[in-house]
């Protein structure tokens, strides 16, 4: 009985730490952006998509709209972002740079 609670504890304590290890990594979003300033709220619009921030990222589901318009609508919103990956593609320099010139 001792083996099976020990077993259980560490499982338990695997599950609990597997979402905050996916969310630092992006895994959840198609859209994962890290912000130069941690924003205020956790949880933000942007036209109809919702993000979700915590741990130094944003990540958000796929939108209707072009990876560089979602972007530009975060950047409006949390100012600066060092980086920005739509469907696992990092942004590359000149690309966010763009997005950044539209930062509040």
């Amino acid at each position: 009985m001792t083996r099976f609670s020990a077993v259980a504890a560490t499982a338990a304590a695997m599950l609990a730490l597997a979402p905050a290890a996916a969310f630092a990594q992006g895994g959840r979003g198609y859209y994962a952006a890290t912000p130069v300033t941690a924003p205020e709220k956790a949880s933000l619009v942007t036209r109809s998509t919702v993000w979700k921030c915590g741990e130094g990222v944003c990540v958000a589901a796929k939108a209707n709209a072009r990876d560089n318009i979602m972007c530009e609508l975060l950047a409006r919103q949390v100012g600066q972002l060092s980086a920005f990956r739509a469907n696992g593609t990092e942004f590359d320099a000149d690309a966010l740079a763009k997005c950044n010139a539209k930062a509040r």
